[in-house]
């Protein structure tokens, strides 16, 4: 038997990071369409496309699992949120429009399924850490980003307040639109709070 050559194992390592980028990408999408209690291990490999065995050799518990899909997915958000824009405030992006981009955050699956964590959360003693450390470091990431993005100054008083009261306000919009389609009305709270941070930014 012939040595294992890295032509040999770049296509194996290839074939394994797909594999684990579906089941993140499975799970996530579990978990916003049938909750904690319906987002099994088995469900997510069967909508992956793998077997049980395949996901389980990524991801030794399903609380692992989890937790990693709802990671992957903010990281994936964080970067197209950067991707809208690339300059960030030196480019004279509009506040109005960073203001609803951020707001759009919390609008997707990746919000429902971050809620359907945090619901079971409060019930699994496992889970409970985990969540509380990934909400802390996606909170930070998202924070940081909104800063860079709005061009604010946090060394001025009141401004940290201002920024982290956007997010709490998108946060809040996005538990709105779970129950009912909230699309007209949050337009109208984006514009007025795209005036507001733009003033208190100034």
């Amino acid at each position: 038997m012939g040595a294992v050559t890295e032509d040999d194992r770049a296509p194996k390592q290839d074939r394994s990071r797909v594999t684990r980028q579906r089941l993140l990408e499975a799970a996530v999408a579990c978990l916003a369409e049938h909750g904690w209690a319906g987002s099994t291990v088995s469900v997510v490999a069967e909508r992956a496309g793998v077997s049980r065995g395949a996901a389980q050799h990524h991801f030794r518990t399903r609380e692992e699992l989890f937790t990693a899909a709802v990671e992957y997915v903010a990281e994936e958000r964080s970067a197209a949120l950067r991707g809208l824009f690339p300059e960030g405030a030196a480019a004279g992006a509009d506040r109005t429009a960073v203001v609803a981009a951020l707001v759009d955050l919390y609008t997707g699956p990746l919000f429902r399924a971050a809620l359907q964590l945090w619901v079971a959360a409060s019930n699994e003693a496992q889970l409970g850490p985990r969540v509380a450390e990934l909400e802390a470091r996606v909170g930070r990431e998202t924070h940081r980003i909104a800063v860079e993005l709005l061009g604010a100054d946090e060394s001025v008083a009141g401004v940290r307040e201002t920024v982290q009261g956007l997010l709490d306000m998108a946060r809040g919009l996005g538990l709105a639109n779970l129950l009912t389609d909230d699309g007209a009305r949050r337009k109208r709270v984006v514009v007025e709070w795209g005036r507001l941070v733009d003033e208190a930014l100034r």
